[in-house]
């Protein structure tokens, strides 16, 4: 797919966030002059052709209360990576779950999940859960806990002339 003007100024007027209004894709399309229909139809394509990989609420955790934030990574058998990494992502407490690459030998992980808590107490709880569901599947685990946010954007595509 390629993009037209259109397309990349949707891109640009969204890659901030949507506007925090009663109908956005309307006040979206009011700055671009298009319908809202458009500007569905062209995100959704956008969408389908893995230039907008997800449209999605990114809360901030702290604001909300969740003071314990830890990134829980994990050596599991590439063989069974798929299988556990889904009933992983499931959980209702991790947000994301990912299948990374090692970097033998200093990083022998290569299962990441993240995992939210208001207390540490729970958040302790959370991880052995996780541990009892990984079991011997599990060679080694670790936590990189949250301190701050650091990014909680995406790319972000300037306004340039073409040639």
């Amino acid at each position: 797919m390629k993009l037209d003007a259109v397309d990349r100024e949707i891109i640009q007027q969204t890659q901030a966030g949507l506007p925090l209004v009663s109908k956005p894709y309307h006040a979206i399309a009011e700055k671009i002059g298009i319908t809202a229909q458009e500007v569905i139809r062209r995100m959704t394509c956008m969408q389908e052709h893995g230039i907008i990989r997800r449209i999605a609420a990114i809360p901030n955790h702290y604001r909300l209360g969740y003071r314990f934030n830890g990134m829980t990574v994990w050596d599991v058998d590439d063989q069974y990576i798929d299988e556990l990494g889904a009933k992983v992502g499931q959980l209702t407490f991790v947000s994301h779950c990912y299948h990374r690459p090692r970097h033998l030998p200093e990083w022998p992980y290569n299962l990441f999940a993240m995992v939210h808590s208001k207390t540490e107490q729970e958040i302790k709880i959370q991880i052995d859960v996780l541990s009892e569901m990984l079991g011997s599947y599990s060679r080694g685990h670790d936590v990189l806990y949250s301190t701050r946010i650091l990014k909680k954007t995406g790319l972000r595509i300037k306004n340039y002339v073409s040639a």
